[in-house]
């Protein structure tokens, strides 16, 4: 039976990846090297910062250390945090899916963005109350696809809900490593494309062109069938 639903934030709850894109460009050129859309769409979509960065420089032969990386996720942060104070962008459907949701589910953010970045997003949109916990960048030393994000996330919803299992949470997702570590932390998974094209999601267990379409009674009778009484 569906207890909680797990949302992504980037491609899933704000149409902020094309942002994400641009940033993550801008902050690579100033060191000299080049992003191109594809191949930020095939090879880094739904990593987080570092892991984009740290894949992006191990590509071109260049040292991958943290000082190098923090200081390329600040530069990018602070382009970031800036543009989205000016152009706030929420998928339609999904302020009017989270508080049905809201209505009978717990709610948790799983993200690999920064959580001022979430933070400002949520409350802009008027629906940061809605979701019991956020699990961002800063909780996990592995992004995803590895599950360490679900899992925390996960574990900080078993303080109000000791009997929750990871095979009543319902992840909903956008990209390919986030559908991974979803299903990885044993959940199931909702994917949305809002980012990769339906036949590229047929690794989730259930795939809708947008929130907008998502009828969370049918799909939870559809993926969390009532167990049988013994």
């Amino acid at each position: 039976m569906l207890q909680a639903l797990l949302f992504d934030f980037d491609g899933v709850v704000a149409d902020t990846e094309p942002v994400h894109f641009a940033m993550f460009q801008k902050v690579l050129a100033e060191i000299g090297l080049p992003l191109s859309e594809a191949d930020y769409y095939e090879k880094y979509v739904g990593f987080d910062d570092k892991g984009c960065f740290s894949r992006v420089l191990a590509e071109h032969g260049r040292p991958v250390s943290p000082p190098v990386i923090d200081d390329l996720v600040a530069r990018k942060a602070g382009r970031y945090l800036d543009h989205i104070k000016r152009h706030l962008v929420i998928y339609p459907g999904v302020r009017e899916l989270v508080r049905r949701a809201a209505a009978q589910y717990r709610l948790a953010i799983v993200s690999g963005a920064l959580r001022h970045e979430i933070e400002f997003i949520l409350e802009e949109a008027g629906i940061r109350k809605e979701f019991g916990h956020i699990t961002s960048a800063e909780d996990v030393r592995q992004g995803k696809p590895d599950p360490e994000g679900f899992l925390h996330a996960f574990a900080a919803l078993r303080h109000t809900a000791p009997t929750l299992t990871p095979r009543q949470c319902l992840v909903i997702e956008d990209s390919l490593p986030g559908i991974q570590a979803g299903q990885a932390a044993g959940m199931k998974v909702l994917a949305v494309a809002n980012t990769h094209a339906m036949e590229e999601l047929t690794t989730a267990d259930a795939r809708v062109l947008t929130l907008e379409a998502v009828n969370l009674e049918e799909l939870a009778s559809r993926l969390f069938p009532k167990e049988p009484v013994s």
